[in-house]
């Protein structure tokens, strides 16, 4: 049987969809959930998106993103904490209460990470309030050591805890991307901990797929099609005490020339196969 009861469709997997028809298309194949990016949201509406997927009877599991907090310079610090609290505050009004952060890379010519993550840490401390007065959790998502230079110095789940760790749990926790951290050998340890202190905040699939293609940022594979063993992923996560939707978010550029509903049906029967 194919129970989707868990299952979220992050927007991006199929870009080719405006909101609408992302609404309509989830609401047609019984996705209960799915998971918004700004600049899309943004430019629909922000209230007018919030609206749709209310009507639509969509679950909005997470927004994204926020981030982007390593930079040196105080303008550009003051810049990037005004625009995470528009985006806790595009969050609050599209009903959902994780906003995925993106921490940043690190500044043009600086080799410091120890630096560019107390960087991180100093604007968590002042967007954690912020963001829980609105009923919002700061989720800090660990890219894979690839993107340490240029989009976010935070590389595994064990880093982003050692963050999230030093605030509330209702402020800031974490999000577990398969994509992004199966190949760290102390993974298992890492999500109980997570589990254990109550900081997972979203769960996120897409496969590895090699080679890679031409700009890797790209390069995410559809459910079964890498080298990810994603049930796994998903047994350990139960296991740590998550209970919350699991979204599958692909930038997949083969995946955006086809059509959206048959991209929608292939990622659902997928996510029964290999996840389930």
């Amino acid at each position: 049987m194919t129970d989707l009861t868990r299952f979220s469709l992050n927007q991006e997997t199929i870009k080719q969809w405006s909101l609408p028809e992302l609404a309509e298309g989830c609401v047609k194949a019984g996705v209960p959930g799915v998971g918004l990016w700004r600049a899309p949201v943004q430019e629909y509406g922000v209230e007018r998106a919030a609206r749709l997927v209310r009507h639509a009877g969509l679950a909005v599991t997470s927004l994204c993103r926020g981030g982007f907090l390593t930079a040196l310079d105080r303008a550009a610090r003051a810049a990037a904490l005004a625009d995470n609290r528009r985006a806790v505050d595009e969050a609050a009004t599209v009903g959902t209460d994780t906003l995925v952060l993106v921490s940043g890379g690190l500044p043009p010519g600086s080799r410091d990470l120890p630096g560019a993550r107390e960087r991180i840490a100093d604007a968590l401390a002042e967007l954690g309030p912020y963001a829980a007065s609105a009923g919002v959790r700061l989720a800090i998502e660990p890219l894979h050591p690839m993107y340490a230079a240029d989009r976010c110095v935070v590389s595994t789940l064990a880093q982003a805890l050692d963050l999230a760790e030093r605030f509330p749990a209702e402020q800031v926790g974490v999000v577990i991307d398969t994509y992004h951290l199966w190949w760290d050998d102390t993974i298992a340890e890492s999500v109980t901990r997570a589990g254990d202190g109550g900081r997972i905040a979203a769960f996120q699939l897409a496969d590895w797929i090699t080679p890679l293609p031409a700009g890797v940022l790209l390069g995410r594979g559809q459910l079964g099609d890498g080298s990810i063993d994603l049930r796994w992923f998903r047994e350990r996560v139960d296991a740590a005490g998550w209970t919350g939707p699991v979204e599958v978010e692909i930038f997949n550029e083969g995946l955006w020339e086809r059509d959206g509903a048959e991209v929608l049906a292939e990622v659902t029967a997928r996510y029964v196969q290999h996840v389930l």
